[in-house]
């Protein structure tokens, strides 16, 4: 097998290997408190007098876990392999890169008691404490600190793209968590008015737009050309919707605000550049797929590859909705309903989520130096995930259209609740698909980091 005869440098890609496990437990953690979540919309009652497990707590808990724990931590784990190897050097410091897991799973700890305990500064993506926002922007400056050194000390003159997307998701994040979250103000860590609504969205965006979206990409454009043994299509083209990406995304969070009192101009900005993401997704989409054209074959042979490939899709499907959503006309159907939380679905797990689990996938074995523990294992986990966010997308975009059009023509919240009772017991079902495949998948890797390969590999 060709990986196992890869180069392991002595310092054994520990970072990147504690990146693998953190991603893999905070993953079955953070789909377990969706789980809980999802039953609780079924069954209110289920959690009742548990002050830490009430929704309104296990919610943020759910969406922070999957953003830190879960997605970030994949596709770092990726990045803290490949960018070495495409600049033909070591990591800068091994021993930075492994303080950066200990204090990232510290972070994460204390994401969970502290929201669990009711300490939330009540922001939507931005509700951490203090302390802890300040955790966060140390280890991502840990990691760009990382990445620039390495970038320093390479042996390779040309900057592959990948490179260029690891390390602007690292720095533009770091700069918009504090702008965001308004570090400067411990106390709150909040405006007044419309300025902090207008603020917290340019993050709420962001975060998954300067963050999940640039280190995704950088997964994909390292996996899919290594995976089918081709030159990227155009590395032009790859330069030109990084720009465009940094250009555009950066406006569009005022698409969340369309029904309330901030400036015209500042919503015409982000209906404009919402549609315009047709410019950087379709440069970044025609990439990948001109680069496996004909070859889908070998992504098929490879479960990385097609993770991330799939992964590729679904950004086809989350960023068309998207553009879609922020018109005016539209938006008065699909706004504050389950519309948008199906939309995040495919944004996060089916996007970001599916690329970071085809990164980890993928540099497993270069990692080790051996194959998967099980690639039947890593199969099973691909289609319990990808039917898992297929049906939340179907599930929870029908019933945003129920409350929305009801909602349109003045029905009341509280009856419409039997009628969208079904669908909500569909997307527990799923949501325990989804857990379960997080069990799988953290399975498969300890015993592929740890153990010796299983008759089923």
């Amino acid at each position: 097998m060709e990986n196992q005869n890869v180069h392991i440098p002595a310092s054994g890609y520990r970072t990147a290997k504690g990146f693998c496990l953190t991603s893999a437990f905070w993953m079955m953690v953070a789909t377990f408190m969706g789980l809980l979540g999802a039953t609780e919309l079924i069954a209110p009652d289920i959690t009742e007098n548990i002050g830490w497990l009430v929704f309104g707590r296990v919610r943020p808990i759910h969406i922070n876990l999957v953003l830190f724990g879960f997605v970030t931590p994949g596709l770092m784990a990726a990045a803290f392999y490949y960018i070495p190897r495409l600049l033909r050097t070591e990591l800068y410091s091994e021993t930075l890169g492994v303080g950066t897991v200990v204090l990232w799973n510290a972070a994460l700890v204390g994401v969970v008691v502290s929201l669990a305990a009711g300490h939330t500064q009540g922001r939507e993506y931005a509700e951490l404490i203090w302390p802890l926002d300040v955790g966060v922007v140390v280890v991502f400056a840990m990691v760009f600190v990382n990445f620039v050194m390495t970038v320093a000390t390479r042996k390779e003159p040309v900057l592959y793209v990948s490179v260029w997307y690891a390390l602007a998701g690292v720095v533009l994040t770091t700069l918009t968590y504090c702008l965001g979250n308004i570090i400067w103000r411990p106390d709150t860590g909040a405006l007044a008015g419309i300025p902090d609504a207008i603020i917290l969205w340019f993050y709420g965006h962001n975060i998954f737009g300067l963050l999940l979206t640039p280190l995704s990409a950088g997964v994909a454009y390292y996996v899919i050309p290594r995976a089918v043994k081709a030159p990227l299509y155009s590395h032009t083209l790859s330069l030109v919707g990084f720009w465009a990406l940094l250009v555009v995304y950066t406006h569009i969070g005022t698409h969340h605000l369309l029904q309330v009192p901030v400036p015209t101009w500042l919503k015409v900005i982000s209906i404009v550049d919402s549609v315009a993401m047709v410019i950087p997704v379709m440069a970044f989409l025609i990439n990948i797929w001109y680069t496996a054209k004909g070859r889908l074959g070998e992504i098929h042979a490879d479960i990385g590859a097609k993770f991330v490939f799939t992964g590729t899709i679904m950004y086809f499907f989350v960023s068309i909705q998207g553009s879609m959503m922020a018109l005016p006309q539209v938006q008065r159907v699909t706004h504050f309903n389950n519309w948008v939380v199906g939309h995040a679905h495919i944004g996060v797990l089916g996007f970001a989520g599916m690329i970071a689990l085809g990164g980890l996938y993928y540099i497993l074995p270069y990692l080790t130096g051996r194959p998967l523990y099980s690639r039947f294992l890593a199969d099973f986990q691909y289609w319990m995930v990808l039917i898992g966010v297929s049906g939340f997308t179907v599930v929870l975009t029908i019933v945003g259209l129920i409350q929305g059009n009801a909602w349109l023509n003045g029905e009341t919240v509280y009856r419409l609740l039997p009628p969208v009772h079904i669908y909500y017991v569909l997307r527990a079902a799923l949501g325990l698909m989804i857990f379960s495949s997080a069990l799988l998948g953290f399975y498969n890797i300890t015993r592929s980091m740890f153990f010796e390969p299983g008759e089923s590999s």
